[in-house]
């Protein structure tokens, strides 16, 4: 199995496993105990959040999450004030969420290219006198990079706190100092499933949105230290690599494109996106049966997270395409443990089985 997934979920590094092992397999103490294994397993949490936290902005505190989805509806629940406001190609647990926390929520929308305007949602927070605005750093189905650090100002000018959803782009490139909140997942860094992290600018209150112990400080619940030293070993290995995976992956960019070749359209900026996600469509594709004849190779027709809906991405179609286009799209991933052997391989088996619909029909 050639595996070209990496928007849905990345390889385990093996850094990430060792750093787990002890506490999965010895290290059973609860870190929330003040007896001497309870404080071994207590200081094994804080040094992994001190790894998160050296790829986030200063003047903030990380508190460990079961996931990004949890941390994003605390971030968007939590603010107090009323007043929401998104855009049409969020992550649907910023979208769902908005919408739960206010039903007239303003979706606002993006471009051809995916990118945002932030005078238009500057605008959007002011008319709706907004307590929050959210914007994704990295596109999950598309790539694009948004304009954040301009993003967040429009929306403080306007009053309104700034939340990031930075998972797809948090270990691969800097997250702007302007954001107020920002959500972040082990699992899309070569760390463990099941964790996460929510970072608040001193100064932000939120309102608990799981009550009982209090653990975290605004978030209750029992931590792993298994899961929060693997995160912590991700992040770590992420911060030393992030230049030499950066080369690698606008090498395998290089190697994707020229394999596909000029049968197939980039859906959404060309430039303004992270090089690791290749989301291209050809006219008349049908994805199933191409899924059908490469099943040994993982890819996607969509975001993983909205697969099996049956229905369009949301997040194509808020760049103007329409459901044949959307249909006809497919999203390629990779990252660190891809090779450019593997991947010009794949994607050279993927265009002629594409190319093949064309004939057959």
């Amino acid at each position: 199995m050639t595996y070209l997934d990496y928007q849905a979920t990345t390889p385990l590094a093996p850094e990430a496993l060792e750093a787990m092992l002890p506490w999965l397999r010895d290290g059973h103490a609860n870190p929330h105990s003040a007896h001497k294994a309870g404080r071994a397993a207590k200081a094994a949490v804080e040094v992994a959040r001190e790894a998160v936290a050296a790829l986030l902005p200063k003047g903030g505190r990380v508190v460990f999450t079961s996931g990004a989805t949890e941390a994003l509806n605390w971030a968007i629940k939590g603010v107090a004030a009323p007043g929401r406001v998104t855009l049409a190609s969020e992550h649907a647990a910023v979208i769902d969420t908005m919408r739960y926390a206010d039903r007239n929520a303003a979706i606002v929308g993006v471009g051809s290219d995916g990118l945002a305007d932030p005078a238009a949602v500057g605008d959007a927070a002011a008319g709706r006198g907004a307590a929050l605005v959210a914007a994704m750093l990295v596109n999950n189905e598309i790539g694009v990079i948004q304009p954040i650090g301009a993003l967040a100002r429009a929306a403080q000018q306007a009053g309104a706190l700034f939340l990031c959803d930075a998972v797809q782009g948090y270990g691969r490139m800097a997250i702007p100092e302007e954001c107020d909140l920002v959500a972040v997942s082990a699992h899309k860094i070569h760390g463990p499933k099941g964790v996460g992290a929510l970072w608040i600018r001193d100064g932000v209150t939120l309102a608990p949105l799981v009550h009982g112990g209090d653990q975290e400080g605004g978030r209750s619940g029992t931590l792993s230290p298994a899961l929060c030293a693997g995160f912590g070993a991700a992040a770590r290995l992420a911060g030393e690599r992030m230049e030499s995976d950066a080369a690698h992956v606008a090498r395998l960019w290089d190697v994707a494109v020229r394999a596909l070749g000029a049968d197939w359209i980039i859906n959404g900026s060309a430039t303004a996106r992270y090089r690791g996600n290749l989301n291209v469509r050809m006219p008349g594709l049908d994805v199933a049966r191409l899924m059908s004849e490469c099943r040994d190779i993982a890819f996607s027709a969509g975001s993983a997270c909205a697969s099996g809906s049956g229905r369009p991405s949301h997040v194509l179609r808020a760049i103007g395409l329409d459901d044949t286009g959307a249909r006809s799209s497919v999203r390629i991933g990779f990252g660190r443990y891809t090779t450019e052997e593997e991947l010009d391989e794949a994607l050279t088996r993927i265009g002629a089985a594409a190319r093949g619909q064309r004939v057959a029909a």
